[in-house]
C-alpha cells in the first residue's frame, strides 16, 4: 500500500507539473521533512517547508569550488562567485534588486561548491522573484570585461584583507604543506597573480561549464505553498537545457604522507601560534565521525584534553579546531594561541606530547558522551532553524549529498570509544601531521586515506528520523503581534514582562531575561568588574561545574549566555517547550549561585591579554579605538570612558575574584528595573509563577538609573596610524548629530542610512568604492540613531577597507560622494527602492524570535509597544524626495567636519583635513 501511495505521489506531481513538454518534476526522496525532486534537466531540488518561520530562504548549490580550479585558474570559483552578482539581461542590477526586497543575501565558495542564497519576506511575489533570478543567472550572468576588470581589484582586497591575519596565513600555510597535489592544499580565494591576470574567456568558459542544472541543486526553505514553488520551479529551471559536453569529475588521490612536516612563518605581529595539522577521511567515511567526535574531546572548552593541558594548564590562551565535511578526503586542523610571555616550544611540546600519547591514554566512554552530546545539540538546533538549515545543507551538497548531514548526526549519535580510539590510533600519528620540518624515519609508517564507495547506495537507502513538526503561520503585522503579546508586571517581584505564545517549528523557546540596576557614581572605577562578572557566570556554581553545566546544557540540547555591562546583566536562553523549565533551573543557579573560581578568571584574563596583543598591530582594531578615544568626553573611571590599550591591561589586571564577588554582591538582584521576553512554545502563567517563585528573594537595593550618554560634536580631524606589515588598510570616519527614534526625522534618516551606504552592494559609498572605482572589498556606511530621547546621541558612520596605495582614491571617494549626497540628494528610484528594503527587512526582523525578542525587550525598557514602529513604518512609506533630501541637508556635513581614522602600512598619502599632508 505504502509503495502504490508513493506511486501515486510522484504520478500526481509529475502530471500536475507537466505542462511543458520539456519539463517535468518528479520526487525521488523525502528524508525528516526534506523532500528531494529531479527535474528531467537533471537539476536537483529540495523542499523544507517550515510553517513558523514567517520567512523564506532561496539557496543554489553548484557543485563546484576551488577543488575544480587548473592550473592558473587559483581562484577562480570564488571570482565567478562576484560577477554572478554583476546582473542579467532579465536582472541588470541584482544588489538593487536585493536591497528593494530586504532580502539578507549572500555567496560563499569553499572546496567543493559554491553557493547563492536570499531569506526574505514570505510572499509569492518574493519566491517568484528569487527563483527567477536563479534561474537567470544559472546562464545568463553577463561576465563581462568590464565587471571583471573592476571586481578583480576587489577581490585582490579581500585576499588582502585575510593577509593580515598571522593565523590565516599561518592556517593557509600550514593547509598548503600538507597537500602534494590535491586542490584541497590551495586557498579558496587563490593567489595573486591569478586572480590579476585571468582572461575573461577562461572565466567565461568556467562558468559555461559548471553552472547548468544537472550541476545544481536547489533548496528552499520556510513558509511556502509547495505545489505553488514545485510549478514555479519547473516554470524557472525546467526550460534551462545543458551543455553538450558531460561533467567529468576526476578525483585527484594524494599520496601518503610520509612523515612529519613543519611550516614556520614570520610576520610583525605579537601573539604566538603553534597549529598541526592531520589528514583524515572525506565527510562521507564512517571515520569522519568518529574524528569529529576525538576534535571535540580534544580541543572543546572546557571539558577537552588539549584545552586542559595548554589552557588550563597555562601554557596557552585560548585553543580552536575545525574540520571541513569535504568530498574527498579531508583534514583536521588544530590552532594553539601562545601569548609571547609563554614559551612555543613549550606549548607545542605539551601538545604533541598528549597527540602522540593518545595511544596509551584511549578515550573513555565518559568523554565520547559528552562529544556526542556537544555534537547532536548543534545539530538539533540547526535542524531547527529553517533559514540557516537551507544554507548548512550546502557543505554536505558539496561533499556529495544533503543526506549526509543526517547520516553524520546518526552515525555521531551510534558511536562508541572503541571507533574513536580505532580512528585516533590510525589518523593521530606524527607521519600524518603537518606542524614543520620533514623528520626521516627509517621504518616510515603511512596512512592511505580511502576514497569512500558506494556513496550512492548510502544516500539512496537512508530512511531517517520522524521529522520535526512544522509549526504555525505566524503573521508577523505589528497589530498581530501587538495582539499576540502577552504583557505586564509580575505582582511578587518588579519583573516586567512580554510573552507571546505561538507553535514553533521543533517547539523552540527564545527566552531574554534582563536586570537593571545601579547609577552613574556606583560605577564609578570599576573597571571592567560588570563584564568579567557576568562572563564568570556560565564558569561554574556552588551547586554545578563548569563542566556539570555545559554536560547538563547539551543533554537538553539548550544554550545559555550572559552579557553585561555596567547597570546591565543579560540572560539569553535558547531552547525548546520539553527543556525550558531546566534550562530556567540552570539559567537561575548560575545567576544566583556563582562560584567566581579563580582559576576560570585568570583564563579569562590571559584571553583577553593575549586579544590585546594580537590586535596591537591589527590596522582594524587600532583606527576603532583611536575613533572612540578622539571623541571621548568621560574622564579616566567614567563608565564610558574610552580607554587607551594600556589602559585596557590594567582594567584587566586589576579585577580579582575578591573584587567579583564584592560586585555581584551589590549589583546583583532585582530593584527597580527587570524585564523578561519569551516567545515560542511556552505556557505563560507557569513561567511567569517560576519567575515569582525564584526571584521574588532575589534582591537589590541599589534602583536604576541609566548613566547618561549624551549628544556631543565630533572632534573633527584626519589621521593616520602606521601598521607596519599590513596588506589591508581601513578607514572609518564618524560625525555625530543630535536626534533620537521619537524625532520626526527619524523616518527620513532610516532611508537615508539605505542609500547612503547600507543595501546590497547598492549604496552610494559601495557603489563608488567597489562597483566603480573597484578599491575596496568591503565599503560602507550606515546612521545610527539613539533610541534613547534623552541622550539623543546619534552618529553617521563611514568605513572601507583596501590596499594602503589606494588611500588617496578611498578619501576621495568618501569626500566625493558626501558632498554629492548633500548637494544633489537622492532620486525617485532611490528613494523606491531603499523603502521597499526598509519595509521588508523589517518583515524578515520581526520574523526572527531573537530579533523579535530585542524589540520586545527594547519596548518594555522605553515603554511603548509595536505601534510605535508601525507609525514609523507609515512614516517611511509615506516619504517623498523632498523630505529625505530635507533631512540630509539637515544632518551630513562635508567631510572636513568627520573625525577619520586611517591604519594601515602607508608610505605617503594626501589626507584632506586643513591641507595638511601626512607621511
Amino acid at each position: 500500500m505504502k509503495k502504490i501511495k508513493q506511486f501515486l505521489t510522484i504520478f500526481l506531481i509529475t502530471v500536475t507539473l507537466g505542462f511543458t513538454a520539456e519539463a517535468q518534476i518528479k520526487q525521488t526522496a523525502q528524508v525528516e521533512g526534506i523532500t528531494e525532486y529531479m527535474l528531467d534537466n537533471g537539476l536537483k531540488v529540495l523542499l523544507f517547508p517550515d510553517n513558523s518561520a514567517q520567512t523564506i530562504t532561496v539557496n543554489i548549490t553548484y557543485l563546484v569550488g576551488s577543488r575544480h580550479e587548473g592550473y592558473g585558474e587559483k581562484g577562480m570559483a570564488h571570482l565567478l562567485e562576484h560577477l554572478v552578482f554583476k546582473g542579467t539581461p532579465n536582472h541588470p542590477d541584482i544588489p538593487k534588486e536585493l536591497t528593494e526586497r530586504g532580502a539578507r543575501p549572500n555567496g560563499t565558495t569553499w572546496y567543493d561548491r559554491t553557493n547563492y542564497f536570499e531569506t526574505f519576506n514570505a510572499t509569492d511575489d518574493n519566491l517568484e522573484w528569487a527563483l527567477d533570478l536563479e534561474a537567470d543567472r544559472m546562464v545568463n550572468s553577463y561576465i563581462a570585461k568590464k565587471d571583471l576588470d573592476s571586481e578583480f581589484s576587489v577581490v585582490r582586497n579581500e585576499f588582502e584583507s585575510g593577509e593580515n591575519s598571522p593565523t590565516g596565513v599561518l592556517m593557509e600555510k600550514v593547509i598548503s604543506a600538507a597537500y602534494l597535489w590535491h586542490n584541497y592544499g590551495k586557498s579558496t580565494i587563490g593567489n595573486r597573480s591569478d586572480i590579476e591576470r585571468v582572461p575573461i574567456e577562461n572565466l567565461k568558459a568556467f562558468y559555461k561549464k559548471y553552472y547548468r542544472p544537472d550541476n545544481a541543486v536547489l533548496m528552499v526553505t520556510g513558509k511556502f505553498d509547495t505545489n505553488k514553488t514545485l510549478e514555479l520551479i519547473v516554470k524557472k529551471f525546467g526550460v534551462i537545457k545543458n551543455p553538450d559536453t558531460p561533467l567529468r569529475d576526476i578525483p585527484t588521490v594524494e599520496p601518503a604522507q610520509d612523515g612529519e612536516k613543519r611550516v614556520t612563518l614570520s610576520r610583525v605581529g605579537d601573539l604566538q601560534l603553534v597549529s598541526a595539522l592531520y589528514h583524515i577521511p572525506a565527510g562521507s567515511h564512517e571515520d569522519f565521525a568518529a574524528m569529529s567526535v576525538a576534535e571535540q574531546i580534544l580541543t572543546d572548552n572546557p571539558s577537552g584534553r588539549l584545552y586542559k593541558a595548554l589552557v588550563d594548564g597555562k601554557k596557552a590562551s585560548s585553543i580552536w579546531s575545525f574540520s571541513p565535511f569535504t568530498k574527498e578526503p579531508s583534514f583536521m586542523y588544530i590552532n594553539v594561541n601562545v601569548p609571547s610571555d609563554k614559551s612555543l616550544a613549550e606549548a607545542e611540546s605539551t601538545m604533541l606530547t598528549l597527540l602522540d600519547d593518545l595511544k596509551n591514554n584511549p578515550v573513555t566512554e565518559e568523554e565520547v558522551n559528552r562529544a556526542k552530546a556537544n555534537l547532536l545539540k548543534r545539530f538539533d538546533q540547526i535542524s531547527r532553524n529553517s533559514a540557516f538549515l537551507g544554507t548548512y545543507m550546502s557543505e554536505f551538497i558539496g561533499a556529495g549529498d544533503w543526506r549526509l548531514s543526517l547520516i553524520q548526526r546518526d552515525r555521531v549519535e551510534s558511536m562508541t570509544p572503541e571507533k574513536v580510539n580505532a580512528a585516533i590510533q590510525r589518523y593521530l600519528i606524527n607521519t600524518n601531521r603537518t606542524v614543520g620540518n620533514f623528520i626521516p624515519a627509517e621504518k616510515p609508517i603511512r596512512v592511505e586515506i580511502e576514497y569512500t564507495e558506494g556513496l550512492n547506495e548510502l544516500v539512496n537507502s537512508y530512511k531517517g528520523k520522524e521529522g520535526l513538526n512544522a509549526g504555525e503561520a505566524f503573521d508577523v503585522s505589528y497589530e498581530n503581534i501587538q495582539n499576540r503579546l502577552d504583557s505586564g508586571e509580575l505582582q511578587k517581584t518588579p519583573i516586567e514582562y512580554g510573552f507571546i505564545k505561538k507553535d514553533n517549528r521543533g517547539e523552540t523557546v527564545t527566552l531574554t531575561f534582563t536586570i537593571r540596576n545601579g547609577n552613574v557614581n556606583d560605577f564609578m572605577n570599576k573597571g571592567r568588574l560588570a563584564s568579567y562578572t557576568a562572563r564568570m557566570l556560565d564558569k561554574g556554581t556552588k551547586n554545578n561545574s563548569r563542566q556539570d553545566i555545559e554536560d547538563k546544557l547539551s543533554a537538553i540540547k539548550s544554550s545559555i549566555r550572559f552579557s553585561g555591562s555596567n547597570g546591565r546583566v543579560s540572560a539569553n536562553i535558547n531552547t525548546t517547550e520539553e527543556h525550558l523549565m531546566e534550562a530556567l533551573a540552570l539559567m537561575t543557579d548560575m545567576l544566583k549561585n556563582p562560584s567566581f573560581d579563580k582559576e576560570e578568571l585568570e583564563k579569562l584574563k590571559t584571553q583577553d591579554l593575549a586579544s590585546i596583543e594580537q590586535n596591537k598591530t591589527e590596522p582594524n582594531y587600532l583606527a576603532s579605538k583611536q575613533l572612540g578615544i578622539l571623541n571621548n568626553k568621560f574622564e579616566k573611571g567614567h563608565p564610558l570612558h574610552a580607554t587607551t590599550i594600556q589602559e585596557d591591561i590594567e582594567e584587566i589586571n586589576a579585577a580579582t575574584v575578591e573584587a567579583i564577588q564584592a560586585y555581584y554582591n551589590e549589583f546583583y538582584g532585582i530593584s527597580d528595573n527587570a524585564t523578561l521576553v519569551a516567545i515560542g512554545n511556552i505556557d505563560e502563567q507557569k513561567l511567569k509563577d517560576y519567575f515569582e517563585t525564584n526571584f521574588a528573594d532575589f534582591k537589590s537595593d541599589k534602583p536604576y538609573q541609566p548613566i547618561a550618554d549624551g549628544y556631543a560634536p565630533n572632534n573633527a580631524t584626519n589621521e593616520k596610524i602606521k601598521t607596519p606589515d599590513k596588506k589591508n588598510a581601513i578607514s572609518i570616519g564618524m560625525m555625530s548629530f543630535e536626534g533620537s527614534q521619537v524625532d520626526d526625522d527619524y523616518a527620513a534618516l532610516q532611508v537615508a542610512s539605505s542609500i547612503f551606504g547600507g543595501g546590497v552592494l547598492s549604496s552610494r559609498i559601495t557603489t563608488r568604492l567597489r562597483q566603480k572605482d573597484g578599491v575596496s572589498y568591503g565599503a560602507g556606511g550606515q546612521v545610527s540613531v539613539d533610541s534613547n530621547p534623552k541622550d539623543k546621541k546619534s552618529s553617521i558612520l563611514v568605513y572601507a577597507i583596501y590596499a594602503p596605495e589606494n588611500a588617496s582614491k578611498v578619501q576621495k571617494g568618501f569626500s566625493e560622494e558626501i558632498e554629492r549626497f548633500i548637494k544633489d540628494g537622492i532620486t525617485e528610484e532611490e528613494l523606491k527602492v531603499a523603502v521597499n528594503s526598509w519595509v521588508q527587512g523589517q518583515n524578515v526582523s520581526r520574523a526572527k524570535d531573537n530579533e523579535l525578542a530585542n524589540t520586545i525587550n527594547n519596548n518594555l525598557y522605553y515603554d511603548r509597544d509595536m505601534m510605535f514602529y508601525k507609525n514609523v513604518e507609515d512614516k517611511v512609506t509615506s516619504l517623498t524626495v523632498e523630505d529625505v533630501n530635507k533631512v540630509i541637508k539637515k544632518y551630513f556635513k562635508t567631510f572636513d567636519n568627520w573625525t577619520v581614522i586611517n591604519a594601515g602600512d602607508f608610505v605617503e598619502y594626501e589626507i584632506k583635513n586643513e591641507d595638511k599632508k601626512v607621511d
